[in-house]
């Protein structure tokens, strides 16, 4: 029986099989996870050395990848699509997060382009997916009044969760699909957002779920600021004017300010809506629902797409 290499080992290994992956991209991924929380807090401007160690990784950047005209930096507030490119999230409704958990079999969809509109990182490979593992957000950690509870971001198959554990004893734990899909209802139930999150630098591909809130997500702030980094589910909120009682707790809810409430009716904003389904969930009169809109992108169901994989063979 052949031994069991330890997670590092086996990102290393699962690296090296990615043509294109760079030496970069692999010093990254394993910097990424070791130090987590020390490059959100840079990359969200809240750690004292957030501009000295943007200057260090943009060098480096610069030297191993010298055939890369544009600079990168390590900044969620950086004005880049190039940036967006390598680090982003597609917005998920529950459903579709809690089939990303529910996962029995190893599963590998590569060049998602026409659900992931990115140029990097759009591969849904999933190995050893019932191997899940929740960790506290890094986010919500380097915020001086966080929105709690802190662990929340859902981390799906190997080597990713085997890192989490080895690499954050304290603030990672091993759990079941089960209590997976209860953190993903509870947080649902606080109106908060799920994003399925791609990276280049872990093996350019979905590695996470994280559950989101405007006022202390990175990837949401940098939204705000002009950074394409999240991509619509691909659903549209509508409203059905005749159940509506003007109630406005959906917009209350919406964490991307899609609604409003003229003449005591919810009105959508078209362009802000990103398809969450958080108003929909949260609306007691049953008035708002979610609706495929091709222009939003098309959304990351994994049962869909595994019937068109099914069907095409």
């Amino acid at each position: 029986m052949p031994r069991k290499l330890n997670p590092t080992l086996k990102f290393v290994t699962e690296g090296l099989k990615i043509k294109g992956y760079s030496l970069f991209d692999l010093i990254h991924g394993l910097f990424y996870s070791k130090f987590t929380y020390q490059y959100i807090g840079i990359g969200t401007g809240n750690h004292p050395l957030s501009k000295t160690f943007q200057s260090i990784f943009a060098f480096f950047y610069a030297i191993l990848n010298p055939n890369q005209t544009k600079r990168v930096k390590l900044s969620f507030s950086n004005n880049s699509i190039q940036f967006a490119d390598t680090y982003h999230g597609k917005v998920v409704p529950i459903s579709a997060a809690k089939q990303l958990v529910s996962v029995n079999k190893e599963i590998r969809i590569e060049n998602l382009e026409h659900v992931i509109p990115y140029q990097k990182a759009r591969d849904l490979i999933l190995l050893e997916p019932t191997h899940i593992g929740v960790i506290d957000c890094p986010c919500r950690v380097s915020r001086k009044n966080p929105c709690l509870p802190m662990d929340v971001c859902i981390i799906v198959g190997e080597p990713f969760v085997g890192m989490i554990l080895e690499y954050h004893p304290k603030r990672a734990r091993k759990i079941s699909q089960n209590e997976a899909l209860q953190i993903l209802e509870d947080e649902e139930a606080r109106g908060h957002v799920h994003h399925a999150f791609f990276k280049d630098a872990m093996l350019e591909r979905f590695y996470a779920i994280c559950n989101c809130c405007s006022c202390c997500c990175g990837a949401m702030h940098a939204h705000q600021n002009g950074t394409p980094m999240l991509a619509s589910s691909g659903y549209l909120a509508v409203v059905d004017e005749e159940l509506c009682i003007g109630c406005a707790e959906c917009m209350d809810m919406c964490q991307f300010d899609a609604i409003s409430n003229p003449g005591n009716i919810a009105s959508i904003n078209f362009i802000a809506c990103m398809g969450c389904g958080v108003c929909t969930s949260h609306c007691k009169q049953d008035a708002i629902s979610l609706i495929p809109n091709p222009s939003k992108g098309m959304p990351l169901e994994l049962d869909s797409l595994m019937r068109t994989i099914d069907n095409t063979y």
